[in-house]
């Protein structure tokens, strides 16, 4: 009878303990939620959206309040660019901490060209801005690249369609608000927005363990470097995709306005609603991507986008009247909605290091803001702007191309880790 009690008393005390170490493992698992949350990326991209197209509504109202000449102008947009471009180049491995530097550089990047009395003050502070941008642009696409496995692809279009949807309120809220508040009051308040980012993620990240880093990022020798990151030849190759999507999608965006005003016999009023038009079919087009990736693979994806985009531009290049070319901008918008998630979709999938995936982004600016240069270089010169679309369609036709010979895998896409985890899930 003893020995039964005894028995009894040990199961009881086994069963509490296995108890105990089920809550504790719990307990433990909970507190390695993922962080940041989702809501908090697609916030933070919502922000650098709006951010990104801000510029270019309020650009008359700060050239008659300095009574600025375009050249000068430029100089405004041209530093918010290269704040942008040095902030994906430089964004950091810790991701998180890129996030928190990206908040509190574009608050006080903001704050201060709200308060600039001048250019020059202006310029320097749009550039700090733009740092920021560009750390919150690369660190929440590589975040969301790495987060998730076999639905990478549809979760960087759902996150860059938070982005175009920002981009698509710029103006519209720009519109609407200049008229009745001041504008540095208006940018004071666009600043308190990352500032109240920054809390929310600062809070988010409370209690939760330090960030493990990528195998990508964290090397212990250089076989392991070769093995854990993008070889040079799909380094090059991704570069030169974002580059060249960078100038097609700016090339269209930027000069669609005026290619309206020119060739659909508009008013200006009317012919910025067609670049409107060509932001809302991409964002809505986003968000189809999204649920299309789930379904479909990247790489066709990716190859349907280009061959839809070169035919479309191809068609607003002979269109003529409002109609047609409102319609093509609609076409087109949707087209090339998926070509950018399915390709930072795929290059993920070879698990670059954050170094290597800012470079990437970086490089569509770079394309962003040289072939819509060269599309005015070429519509001075033979006075047609028509012509001057064969820029971006050949550039398009170029991706086309080099879809097709995309770099052999090699063993920087060999998994470091157990097959039953996916390698990048851990951000």
């Amino acid at each position: 009878m003893h020995l039964f009690f005894v028995s009894v008393f040990t199961c009881l005390q086994e069963t509490t303990t296995i108890t105990q170490q089920q809550i504790h493992q719990a307990t433990h698992q909970q507190r390695h939620r993922e962080a940041p949350a989702a809501l908090l990326l697609h916030l933070a991209m919502l922000l650098t959206g709006l951010a990104t197209a801000l510029l270019g509504p309020i650009l008359p109202l700060l050239s008659q309040h300095w009574q600025l000449q375009d050249q000068q102008s430029g100089l405004l947009l041209m530093a918010q660019f290269c704040g942008s471009f040095s902030g994906g180049l430089t964004v950091s491995r810790h991701l998180r901490r890129s996030l928190l530097l990206g908040f509190c550089a574009a608050a006080i990047g903001f704050t201060s060209f709200a308060l600039a009395p001048t250019l020059g003050p202006a310029c320097l502070t749009l550039y700090v801005a733009g740092w920021g941008v560009g750390q919150l642009i690369t660190a929440c696409n590589i975040i969301a690249g790495r987060r998730y496995g076999t639905r990478r692809g549809s979760a960087v279009a759902l996150l860059n369609f938070t982005w175009s949807f920002g981009a698509m309120l710029s103006p519209l809220l720009a519109a609407w608000l200049t008229p009745r508040f001041a504008l540095a009051r208006l940018l004071e308040g666009f600043a308190a927005c990352f500032v109240v980012m920054l809390i929310g993620l600062l809070f988010d990240l409370r209690g939760v363990p330090a960030e493990i880093l990528s195998a990508s990022d964290v090397t212990a020798s250089p076989t392991e470097a070769s093995a854990s990151r993008l070889a040079p030849r799909s380094y090059l190759y991704f570069i030169a995709l974002l580059f060249f999507y960078g100038g097609v999608e700016t090339s269209l965006s930027g000069w669609l306005t005026t290619y309206a005003l020119r060739y659909g016999n508009r008013t200006l009023t009317l012919s910025e609603y067609t670049t409107l038009v060509l932001w809302t079919a991409l964002t809505v087009g986003r968000a189809i991507t999204s649920l299309l990736l789930l379904r479909v693979r990247e790489s066709t994806l990716q190859r349907v986008s280009l061959t839809l985009g070169a035919v479309f531009t191809a068609g607003l290049a002979l269109a003529h009247g409002a109609w047609s070319i409102a319609a093509f901008a609609v076409l087109l918008g949707l087209s090339l909605a998926p070509f950018f998630p399915s390709t930072f979709s795929i290059m993920m999938g070879d698990r670059p290091s954050a170094r290597q995936a800012g470079v990437v982004l970086a490089m569509s600016g770079v394309g962003a803001s040289i072939l819509p240069s060269l599309m005015g270089v070429v519509s001075t010169h033979t006075g047609s702007l028509q012509v001057a679309l064969a820029i971006p369609l050949a550039a398009a036709i170029v991706l086309l191309g080099m879809s097709f010979f995309p770099p052999t895998p090699t063993l920087a896409a060999t998994p470091l880790t157990s097959p039953g985890k996916h390698p990048m899930s851990h951000t």
